[in-house]
């Protein structure tokens, strides 16, 4: 088994930004993606906050120049689901898949975070059939719908203004009376007319057999409950980080997120965290770029000194 200097497991913008600048400084990398490359910049409609573009730019265009710089260093993006990672007596990182093991010197944790559940009845046997946290993703299947979309930050504002260039109808739920987006964002949606609001309310249930039929909603301030017959529900109530293959080896904080210092360090010495997945305070396409530059400095020191003991 060939090692390499550092194994990057993630593609989005904080582990194309760490490759681009491990392989600028020299190292061995490999990035490694259990699905598509790109991350959630993939599924984005519209970056207008990115430096460089201010008539903005779609996710996939982003991702493809992204890509594009990084093939072009000659690294390359394997399909890879990284299941669990150890260390050998040796001080190599060994990752572990379906698709066999790898092993390296140093690892980058770029992989970001996944759609948090509501956790309520009929949601996981109705996903895919209805239910989804992907509005992009799904939107084509809910043209001529009545759509539900559930949070109140910038993400579910976004994608149900988003929905309403294809839903029939596209309601908001909220637990609170106010939004969390954005001031711009909140007066798109009040000024789209295809857009509604279900204020301090939740969902219970999601009901339908084959696909949604509605959902059971209460009302947190009077508990009074009702049906809305809707075809189709989007669930944008945070996310929670993809950290399953090093929980155990490096420190979480108490929402499962990587603890790292301002270089990207874990508590193990040779293993980052870049992006979404660590614990900061801003998670956005600029930060994980920073972050990924910044993990992939801190690993090549960690290499040099490395080689530095072995010489």
């Amino acid at each position: 088994m060939t090692a390499q200097d550092i194994v990057i497991v993630g593609s989005g913008p904080a582990g194309l930004s760490a490759a681009i600048y491990a392989s600028r400084a020299g190292l061995h990398t490999l990035v490694v993606e259990r699905g598509a490359p790109g991350g959630k910049m993939r599924v984005t409609e519209s970056i207008c906050n990115y430096p460089g573009f201010p008539d903005c730019i779609t996710g996939p265009e982003l991702v493809r120049q992204m890509r594009r710089q990084v093939e072009k260093l000659g690294v390359s993006i394997d399909r890879f689901t990284v299941q669990s990672i150890v260390r050998d007596d040796d001080d190599y990182f060994i990752l572990e898949g379906p698709e066999g093991r790898l092993k390296t010197r140093a690892v980058i944790i770029a992989s970001g975070t996944g759609p948090r559940p509501l956790g309520v009845e009929g949601e996981k046997r109705l996903a895919g059939k209805g239910v989804s946290y992907c509005a992009v993703c799904d939107a084509e299947n809910f043209r001529g719908k009545d759509v539900a979309v559930v949070g109140g930050g910038d993400s579910a504002v976004k994608e149900a203004i988003y929905l309403t260039g294809y839903a029939r109808s596209v309601v908001v739920i909220h637990r609170r009376g106010e939004l969390r987006a954005t001031q711009a964002l909140q007066e798109e949606a009040f000024a789209n007319d295809r857009l509604s609001f279900v204020w301090h309310s939740v969902v219970e249930k999601v009901l339908g057999d084959q696909q949604v039929k509605g959902i059971a909603i209460k009302n947190v301030q009077t508990g009074a409950q009702r049906i809305l017959p809707v075809q189709a529900l989007v669930v944008y109530v945070g996310n929670q980080p993809l950290t399953q293959p090093v929980e155990g080896l490096v420190e979480l904080d108490q929402n499962g997120f990587i603890i790292t210092d301002e270089n990207m360090c874990t508590n193990v010495p040779g293993l980052y965290a870049a992006g979404d997945v660590r614990r900061k305070m801003l998670r956005d396409i600029v930060t994980a770029v920073s972050d990924g530059a910044l993990a992939a400095l801190s690993a090549k020191n960690y290499i040099t000194r490395l080689n530095t003991k072995v010489s």
